[in-house]
């Protein structure tokens, strides 16, 4: 029996090891909704990217849909409440953040409510608060608020309601 110096019993060792079984795309895309929901767009994507077959990918995406772990709309309408719920984001941009996850326009579109302009002037507020001092330029906040998605009536109203609540502060 001949003795091994180190280096020789590291590469015997990697070369005694099994090869792991590539993952179907079936259980690749499996782990990917575990971390987080995909939308069936934004899944098929990450599977083509990843080097599944085309026909591989959409029979994942078919399976995950028939056993319900696959639901674009039941997800869009979820990822669309908790951001208009606890962000302090535009309407304008959780539609496209949701269009940028891969869900359909008309998904997206189904989910905000026929008024939001309370709720926008809310998170405006929020925006300000949490980025200017009460004294601040108003045409700095209101063009801040705009590039943030706002309509410019809500940023019209949110500055004002902002700059007259400095006495109170």
């Amino acid at each position: 029996m001949s003795e091994m110096l180190p280096g020789e019993q590291a590469a015997e060792a990697k070369t005694a090891r099994k090869p792991r079984a590539k993952k179907t795309a079936l259980m690749y895309a499996v782990d990917l909704l575990a971390r987080q929901e995909q939308s069936s767009a934004k899944l098929r994507e990450k599977l083509l990217r990843k080097g599944y077959a085309e026909e591989e990918t959409e029979a994942a995406i078919a399976r995950l849909v028939e056993k319900h772990y696959l639901n674009d709309a039941d997800a869009c309408a979820r990822q669309f409440a908790y951001l208009y719920n606890e962000s302090r984001s535009s309407v304008r941009q959780i539609v496209m953040k949701l269009l940028q996850r891969g869900f359909p326009s008309e998904l997206v579109k189904a989910c905000v409510p026929a008024d939001t302009y309370e709720r926008e002037k809310a998170a405006a507020l929020r925006v300000l608060a949490l980025k200017y001092k009460r004294s601040a330029e108003p045409r700095k906040m209101m063009a801040n608020l705009y590039q943030k998605g706002f309509e410019s009536a809500v940023c019209r109203a949110a500055v004002e309601e902002y700059a007259e609540a400095e006495g109170f502060a």
